[in-house]
């Protein structure tokens, strides 16, 4: 049996999900013992494969004949560039191409392998899938995040994270010239009814805010503005989702509309520069920031300003 409460990581996904990631089972045997009665959603037995959890609730899966399978391996080999850790928490920079946990598709190489070279006692700390995890980037985004150490530290991360307490600041590249100085896209994101996979503004879905603010404009090969995003909420995917729904896509974004002529780049430009929270433990206020890497300043490099001679 296995008995846990939903982590912000996971807060909307499908219940089948959540029961293969915290069981290391298929998706398929997940739905039968949800099916048969044996997951538990909060203090009802779960009527449905695709009910939506949601953090803090509790998740029960009772199962006879089978036993989940290991957790993540640690991996030395994995390059890990932490900015700051104590016994509670870990800083990290994350480069781009590097994914944060393993999943489908990617059983090993990941962030948490290599965290748990150098921290196994992330392993006994939150989901078993995802040890330590509190907020994810995406494969193609580069920045910094914050990895829970303690039981005590990711509970109350978690928390923090629910009443959008943590500050993450972006820079974005986006297509086209954004007329606004700044302003704030607030849509619901839900998954795509086309394609489960991505994410969409849907009016059933939840609740979603990102303020932006322009940095720079720029005219040449193709007119792209360099913008600063904050997130009020944290949805997955949501600064991709949210520019695009203004018809401003992330430069290189393949999956949200980003490949255009005139600019090619072979990942979102995308980074998470900032990172703001109080410690987990001791109360004070903690700030991080990632300076831009090299591939997204050459490309910088090579547009001309719109304010240029």
């Amino acid at each position: 049996m296995i008995a846990t409460e939903v982590g912000a990581a996971l807060d909307g996904e499908r219940l089948d999900r959540v029961v293969s990631l915290l069981t290391g089972l298929s998706r398929a045997r997940s739905a039968e013992l949800i099916s048969d009665g044996s997951v538990s959603l909060g203090d009802a037995v779960a009527a449905t494969r695709a009910a939506r959890v949601h953090s803090g609730q509790k998740v029960v899966v009772r199962w006879e004949g089978e036993e989940p399978v290991a957790g993540p391996v640690a991996d030395p080999t994995v390059d890990v560039r932490v900015l700051y850790d104590d016994d509670d928490v870990i800083v990290v920079d994350k480069q781009a191409g590097l994914v944060v946990h393993p999943g489908a598709g990617t059983p090993g190489g990941t962030l948490v392998n290599g965290l748990l070279a150098r921290y196994p006692e992330i392993a006994e700390v939150g989901q078993l899938g995802r040890p330590g995890i509190v907020h994810r980037l995406d494969r193609g985004t580069s920045g910094v995040l914050v990895v829970a150490r303690s039981p005590a530290a990711y509970s109350a991360l978690v928390a923090a994270l629910a009443t959008h307490d943590i500050e993450r600041d972006y820079h974005a590249l986006a297509w086209g010239r954004v007329a606004a100085a700044a302003g704030q896209i607030d849509a619901p994101i839900g998954r795509s009814s086309g394609d489960p996979t991505r994410m969409a503004v849907r009016h059933d879905g939840r609740e979603a805010r990102t303020g932006y603010r322009v940095e720079r404009r720029y005219r040449h090969p193709a007119e792209v503005t360099l913008l600063s995003c904050s997130l009020e909420t944290g949805r997955t995917h949501q600064v991709r989702v949210h520019l695009q729904a203004i018809a401003h896509p992330v430069v290189g974004d393949p999956r949200y509309g980003g490949n255009r002529s005139g600019i090619v780049f072979d990942r979102p430009w995308l980074h998470a520069r900032h990172l703001g929270f109080r410690h987990p433990v001791t109360g004070e206020a903690m700030s991080f920031d990632s300076p831009l890497p090299e591939d997204l300043v050459a490309l910088l490099d090579t547009l001309t300003p719109e304010d240029a001679p």
